[in-house]
């Protein structure tokens, strides 16, 4: 069995989760991922963010499998040995703001003279240069004006963000997608690339359609709830005991829906159809399908559903999904044991690949805990010039 990343090797600059996101996917994936923390340390650090036995839960998920090395770049020793670990690295990946990483002197100029090879991945909130590049991305910031705030939640209701940190992750995803395609294009070519991504323009690429229709068409998206613009029914519904979402795209779903629900007229009324009639008697159809729907519990229409083959699933919190079967069989829940906080339990990888068994999963870790180990094995440093860079304060 091999991982198909194994080899690479990632210095990661990366705080808190747009700039670590992407490393732990491609940790997954078999790379070697070396987090480079300031003596502070990551601000995902933080222990009020999600806390568990004294640290942060979210540190304890972006940074499984991670090495921690802690060099100070304001110094002209810790840079020197950052430069040499470049040397002998492939990918760095940061989310500093614009400007940061000149004034280190860790740019791509600079590191691809160290190395012609490097692949430089930065992640900003709305690029490096431009009128908004100084202002500050945190998540909401950049799910508020991209639009998806205003298109999430119910009608007549507040913006509402989604549930996940969503921007965030999204220069992660992306991130992964752009080192991937550099790490290819360098074998080609035997150089590597630099990689701006916006966390702006990542959410704006994940409108789709709708930044199509909007910029097409003119048409301006209102929050729909859980209900779908263009499809009737495709929502949730209420049960007697929770909630339920049927999708019915197609119109032999729709008949199907019809005979479950014991109302088969329904699909012969000229009103509903066809989709395009059941779009604009919305406001007839979903009241006669809410008061169906409340007559049974949400098992009972997801058995009657599922043997009929219409679209179906529960509307589970999220004890429900993680005790859904595939979890199990596709082996979604992951481990470690950290020495700090015991067993902790996580979402395994979604990428399942031939030849690639299980998931790597090495607990988060401590602050600069491996970085005597970094500089002896990839640096071949004796203790004795470990000593001296700390006592310099160019490593910790």
């Amino acid at each position: 069995m091999s991982f198909p990343l194994e080899g690479v090797r990632i210095l990661e600059l990366g705080q808190i989760m747009a700039g670590t996101y992407g490393g732990l996917v491609l940790s997954d994936l078999g790379a070697e991922v070396i987090k480079v923390e300031t003596p502070e340390g990551d601000l995902g650090r933080i222990p009020s963010v999600a806390p568990y036995r004294g640290w942060s839960g979210l540190f304890l998920t972006l940074n499984r499998n991670k090495r921690s090395i802690v060099i100070n770049l304001k110094t002209e020793a810790g840079r020197a040995v950052f430069y040499d670990l470049v040397k002998v690295s492939d990918v760095v990946i940061d989310n500093f703001r614009p400007g940061v990483l000149q004034r280190l002197k860790i740019d791509y100029p600079t590191l691809s003279a160290i190395n012609p090879r490097i692949i430089q991945c930065s992640v900003t909130g709305y690029g490096n240069a431009g009128a908004y590049k100084d202002y500050p991305a945190v998540d909401i910031i950049i799910q508020a004006i991209s639009g998806h705030m205003a298109i999430t939640g119910e009608p007549g209701r507040p913006p509402v963000r989604v549930g996940i940190p969503l921007a965030d992750m999204s220069g992660g995803i992306f991130s992964c997608k752009a080192i991937l395609a550099a790490l290819f294009d360098r074998e080609r070519t035997g150089k590597g690339r630099y990689i701006e991504l916006s966390m702006f323009d990542a959410m704006l690429n994940l409108l789709g359609y709708m930044g199509t229709m909007w910029l097409t068409n003119g048409e301006v998206p209102k929050p729909p709830g859980s209900a779908h613009e263009y499809t009737v029914p495709w929502q949730a519904f209420a049960t007697e005991d929770g909630y339920i979402v049927v999708a019915t795209r197609q119109e032999s779903f729709w008949r199907k829906l019809c005979t479950v629900l014991g109302d088969p007229e329904l699909a012969d009324d000229p009103r509903f159809a066809s989709n395009a009639a059941r779009v604009e008697n919305r406001a007839v159809l979903v009241p006669r399908l809410e008061a169906i729907f409340r007559t049974r519990t949400t098992a009972d229409w997801l058995e009657r559903l599922r043997a009929a083959d219409v679209p179906c699933a529960p509307v589970n919190n999220i004890d429900g999904a993680f005790a859904e079967p595939p979890v199990a069989e596709r082996g979604m829940i992951v481990e470690y044991d950290h020495p700090d906080v015991g067993r902790v339990r996580l979402p395994g990888n979604p990428i399942k690949m031939s030849g690639m068994e299980g998931t790597i999963s090495k607990p988060a870790p401590r602050l600069g805990e491996h970085t005597d180990s970094v500089l002896r094995e990839l640096l071949n440093l004796a203790p004795a010039d470990i000593a001296r860079l700390r006592a310099e304060g160019a490593v910790k």
